[in-house]
C-alpha cells in the first residue's frame, strides 16, 4: 500500500484540536507523513478479530451494564466501545486503543473502551464506578508515548482513560515566577504556541524533548527528558494534583498545594512533611490530573555546535573529556552523543535506498552513504549547545573546542555550510526550546516502521560507556539488526537510548527485536546497569533487576499498591506492579509469550467470580 502526497489527508492543527500541530509545522508534517505511509504495506484500519475485548473477572453482560451505566453518568458521546476495528495512524494521528507498534498481536495491549472525562470530578466518576464493578482502568495524557507501548493499557480489556481530550488546558503561565500549570491534554506544542501568544517568548523558554506532540504532564510522569539546561522534566516539575484509586477517589494536592489559599505551589515543589510526588511518577498510584512545571529564562543567546569523530573506538575517549565539562556546565546542556547510523536514518529514507542485503548493514556502506552528505563521514556526532550572551558562549565554546579536539580526527562543523533541511538544526531548534517534527524519521528505516527502546542509566564514564556499547553490538549482532544509539548526557549521568527498530507486520523481526532488547537487559544488569524507562512488554523484566535485598524495593511498592489501591483497579502491572488480585497468576511477562494474560484474577473478598 503506497499513498501519494496529495491523497494523503492534511495534519490537524493546534487550531482544531488540543492534539494538533502548529500552523507553521505543516510543510515538515505533511512531508513526514507522506514518508511514513511510502513504507506501509498494510492498512491503517486493523478489524477486531477477538471481538470485544472484555477484561478477565467479568462476564460480557455485567461488562455491558457496567458501561451503560457509566454513559449514564457521563453522556454517551463520552463512552466508547472497541469491539469492531482500530485505527493505527501515525504520530500525529494516533490511536488511543492499543500500542500501534505492538510487540505482540496488536489485540493483546488493548482497551475495552475508551473514556473522556472533562473534569477532575469527572475522573472521580471514573476511579468509583471502576471499584464498584472491579473494572480495570488506564489513564492517559495523550498516548503519544511511542516506542514505550504509546497509549495501550497493560492489562487486555483495561476501560482507558483519555485524559487529554477534554483536559488539556493551560491553567497559568506566571511571567515572574517562570512557572506554569496545565492539565494532562497540554502537548509542548500547545504550551509553546502560548507563551508565544502571549507575547512571552523573549523572557521564557520551555523544555523540549525530540518530538512536541507530547503531553507535558505525561511525559514528566515518565521521566522524559528535553535539551536545554531545564532537560530533567521531573527535576523541574512542582506541584500535583492527583486522584487516588480507592473507592472514595480522594483528590490531593502534593506540596505546596496542600494548604488551602496558597499561592507558591509552583514555586516551592516540597511543602511540609513526607515529599509523595515521587510515589505518583512511573508508577499506577494516582490519576495525575495537573501539574506544575517551572520555565527557563531566557537565556539572552545561543549557539548550536556539532562535533564528528572519525574512529568507533574513541568512545571512551569522548565521554571522559565530556564529564569533567558537563558537572562544571561548561557543557550546559542535555546533549546527545549519536551513531551514525541513526543519522544517516533520520533522513527518513528506507534501508533499501542504501542497501537491499540480508542481516545487518556493513559499516562500510553505512560510511560509504555518509561521505556524500554535507556532514561527511564520521562515528559519533556530538550534538550540544552553549547559552548566554556572546561573550560567554566564545569563552565556554573555546574550552569545549580545545578538549574535544584532543580526539584524533575531531572535526568542528560549521553549521553555515549545512542545508536548512540538515538535522542539526531540528536538535538546534530543540535545545533552543522550540518543538519540532523530525526526530521519528529514523523509524521509516523499515517497511511498516516500529520502534522500541533499550534505555540504560550509566555514568559519564569511558569504561561505562565502552561496556554498554560492546553489549549492544552483541546482541545486535545475534539479532541481525541494524545498531542506532544515542548517547543523552545528563549532569552526572547518561541515558543511553538504543532505539530497535523493526517491521511490526514482520513476525519474525518482532521476535528478534523482542529477544534482542530482552538480552541487553538482563546483560545491562549483571553489569550494574538498569533501564530508566521501558515498554509494556518489558516492565516485568525490567522491575525484576531491581531486585536488592530480596526484592525490597517491589515489597514496598507493592504496600504502597495494596494501602491506595485495595481493588487493584488503576493501571495493573505497570512498571512491573501488580495489585493483590493479579499477582501469582503468571500476568507477569519473562519473554516469548504469545499472550499477555495471566490467569484470571481474584474476586473481591466475601464475592464469588462472576
Amino acid at each position: 500500500m503506497t499513498m501519494s502526497k496529495s491523497s494523503i489527508p492534511q495534519t490537524p492543527t493546534l487550531r482544531d484540536t488540543h492534539s494538533g500541530i502548529p500552523s507553521r509545522l505543516l510543510p515538515k508534517a505533511t512531508n513526514a507523513k507522506s514518508l511514513i505511509y511510502a513504507g506501509k504495506t498494510v492498512s491503517d484500519t486493523v478489524p477486531l478479530r477477538r471481538g470485544l475485548p472484555i477484561p478477565q473477572g467479568i462476564s460480557k453482560p455485567t461488562f455491558l451494564s457496567a458501561v451503560a451505566e457509566l454513559k449514564e453518568s457521563l453522556g454517551a458521546e463520552q463512552v466508547i466501545l472497541n469491539d469492531k476495528e482500530v485505527q493505527n495512524g501515525w504520530y500525529m494521528e494516533h490511536p488511543n486503543t492499543h500500542d500501534m507498534m505492538p510487540l505482540l498481536s496488536a489485540e493483546e495491549f488493548i482497551a475495552s473502551a475508551v473514556v473522556y472525562p472533562g473534569s477532575v470530578a469527572d475522573v472521580q466518576t471514573i476511579v468509583q464506578w471502576a471499584n464498584k464493578h472491579l473494572i480495570p482502568i488506564s489513564p492517559i495524557s495523550l498516548g503519544r508515548n511511542l516506542g514505550y507501548g504509546g497509549s495501550a493499557p497493560r492489562v487486555r480489556g483495561a476501560v482507558t482513560i483519555d485524559l487529554g481530550k477534554r483536559m488539556n488546558r493551560i491553567l497559568d503561565i506566571n511571567p515572574d515566577d517562570y512557572t506554569c500549570l496545565v492539565e494532562p491534554g497540554v502537548t509542548f506544542y500547545a504550551l509553546h504556541e502560548e507563551i508565544q501568544r502571549r507575547g512571552l517568548g523573549d523572557k521564557m523558554w520551555i523544555d523540549v524533548p525530540d518530538l512536541g506532540g507530547g503531553s507535558v504532564l505525561g511525559n514528566t510522569l515518565d521521566r522524559g527528558v528535553g535539551y536545554t539546561p531545564y532537560g530533567d522534566h521531573w527535576a523541574v516539575h512542582s506541584g500535583l494534583e492527583v486522584v487516588l484509586p480507592g473507592p472514595e477517589a480522594r483528590v490531593l494536592r502534593t506540596g505546596m498545594g496542600a494548604l488551602p489559599g496558597e499561592n507558591t505551589w509552583q514555586s516551592f515543589p516540597y511543602g511540609f512533611g513526607p515529599f509523595s510526588d515521587g510515589i505518583f511518577s512511573q508508577s499506577n498510584f494516582g490519576v495525575v490530573t495537573k501539574m506544575g512545571m517551572t520555565l527557563m529564562p531566557n537565556p539572552g543567546g545561543y549557539e548550536s555546535f556539532m562535533y564528528v569523530f572519525p574512529n568507533e573506538d574513541s568512545l571512551a575517549q569522548i565521554m571522559d573529556i565530556v564529564r569533567p565539562l558537563r558537572i562544571q556546565n561548561i557543557l550546559e546542556n542535555v546533549a546527545q552523543l549519536r551513531h551514525c547510523l541513526q543519522t544517516l536514518a533520520v533522513r527518513g529514507q528506507p534501508r533499501t535506498k542504501y542497501w537491499d542485503g540480508e542481516g545487518q548493514m556493513p559499516e562500510s556502506v553505512v560510511h560509504e552513504h555518509l561521505k556524500n552528505t554535507p556532514v561527511g563521514d564520521f562515528t559519533w556526532a556530538y550534538y550540544g549547545t552553549s547559552y548566554g550572551p556572546e561573550f560567554v558562549r566564545k569563552h565556554k565554546l573555546e574550552i569545549i573546542d580545545r578538549e574535544f579536539k584532543r580526539v584524533p580526527g575531531a572535526r568542528r562543523i560549521d553549521p553555515s555550510t549545512l542545508p536548512a533541511d540538515e538535522y542539526f538544526w531540528s536538535r538546534d531548534r530543540i535545545a533552543s526550546g522550540t518543538p519540532d517534527l523530525v526526530e521519528l524519521a529514523w523509524v521509516n528505516w523499515m517497511p511498516n516502521g516500529s520502534h522500541i527502546a533499550f534505555s540504560p542509566i550509566a555514568p559519564i564514564r569511558g569504561t561505562d560507556a565502552t561496556k554498554l556499547w560492546d553489549l549492544a553490538k552483541k546482541s545486535h549482532k545475534e539479532a541481525g539488526i541494524d545498531l542506532m544509539p544515542a548517547f543523552c548526557v545528563g549532569l552526572r549521568e547518561m541515558h543511553l537510548i538504543v532505539e530497535i527498530v523493526f517491521d511490526n507486520t514482520d513476525e519474525g523481526m518482532r521476535r528478534r527485536a523482542e529477544k534482542c532488547l530482552r538480552d541487553m537487559i538482563d546483560d545491562a544488569a549483571k553489569l550494574g546497569y538498569g533501564e530508566y524507562r521501558t515498554h509494556l512488554a518489558l516492565m516485568d523484566q525490567v522491575a525484576g533487576t531491581y531486585n536488592w535485598n530480596d526484592n525490597a524495593l517491589m515489597k514496598f511498592n507493592n504496600d504502597l499498591k495494596d494501602a491506595l489501591d485495595p481493588n487493584g483497579i488503576l493501571a495493573p502491572g505497570r512498571c512491573g506492579i501488580w495489585p493483590k488480585r493479579y499477582r501469582n497468576r503468571d500476568w507477569e511477562l519473562k519473554g516469548g509469550e504469545t499472550r499477555s494474560e495471566g490467569n484470571g484474577v481474584a474476586p473481591r473478598i466475601g464475592e464469588t467470580k462472576i
